[in-house]
């Protein structure tokens, strides 16, 4: 969403960009005040203020400010519903089907001991964080059992294990699986090549939790710990960028629980 554009059913609300990313912003009243605005800490472009976030507003100042969190409040900027474009002749199953697993708890190549996150490929194939087996599995339509495509020896944290993995998704373009491999604290990539035996570190010491790729192949990781989730180029810098969160544990709209 572009800078100041309309995101609520209150015509009065737009988006503004947070520092640091080009296109993620918040929803907020525009019409505060421009001399009640401070610019941001210029160092860590932060505010001091626990209220207010640190965004950017070129209407009122060339320097990012600090903007009020109560003005992203949804009772000011409702948001703007989302209706999902579903065809007029579609029809529902009326059953569920399983594709994956069914066959009790377990470390059989058809079982699975606390899944946790998964990812779906273009041709159907699910992949799998097996967190209980310390492994991730491929399941293609229509098998009865999985293929074990990382770690699956045993929990530790060698290149070749993984610790209770949480999330996976696949990187297209590198042909490749990024895992959170949540008590390793560390993001892993696997490639998906036949003979891969190990993986490789992309990012360590992060309580990861979830994890998403967008279109421009930026990654996007949830710290539990830290309540926060930050932004990261592949092969840039290993700090990230914040996005959301990051105001300590709460249920404010500015804040987040365990991402």
């Amino acid at each position: 969403m572009s800078q100041y554009d309309r995101c609520s059913l209150n015509p009065a609300c737009g988006c503004l960009h947070m520092v640091g990313t080009a296109d993620v912003g918040i929803c907020v009243f525009k019409y505060v005040t421009c001399s009640e605005l401070v610019p941001c800490e210029s160092s860590s472009n932060l505010c001091h203020d626990p209220e207010y976030t640190c965004v950017h507003h070129p209407r009122c100042h060339n320097l990012p400010v600090c903007y009020p969190i109560r003005m992203m409040d949804q009772g000011i900027c409702p948001p703007i519903p989302i209706i999902p474009s579903i065809p007029v002749n579609a029809s529902w199953a009326q059953n569920e089907v399983t594709v994956a697993g069914g066959y009790g708890w377990g470390s059989d190549t058809n079982q699975f001991f606390w899944p946790e996150g998964l990812f779906v490929d273009d041709d159907q194939t699910t992949i799998i964080a097996d967190w209980g087996n310390h492994r991730i599995i491929q399941w293609k339509m229509g098998d009865t059992s999985g293929q074990v495509v990382a770690g699956g020896n045993g929990h530790g944290n060698r290149l070749d294990q993984l610790n209770n993995p949480a999330d996976v998704l696949i990187d297209k373009e590198t042909n490749s699986l990024i895992i959170c491999d949540l008590w390793n604290r560390r993001v892993v990539r696997w490639s998906r090549y036949s003979g891969t035996t190990q993986g490789e570190i992309l990012i360590d010491n992060i309580d990861c939790h979830g994890l998403a790729m967008d279109e421009q192949r930026y990654l996007y990781i949830s710290d539990y710990k830290k309540h926060e989730v930050r932004r990261y180029q592949i092969g840039g810098d290993k700090d990230g960028t914040l996005v959301a969160g990051g105001n300590g544990e709460g249920d404010g709209l500015y804040q987040l629980n365990n991402p």
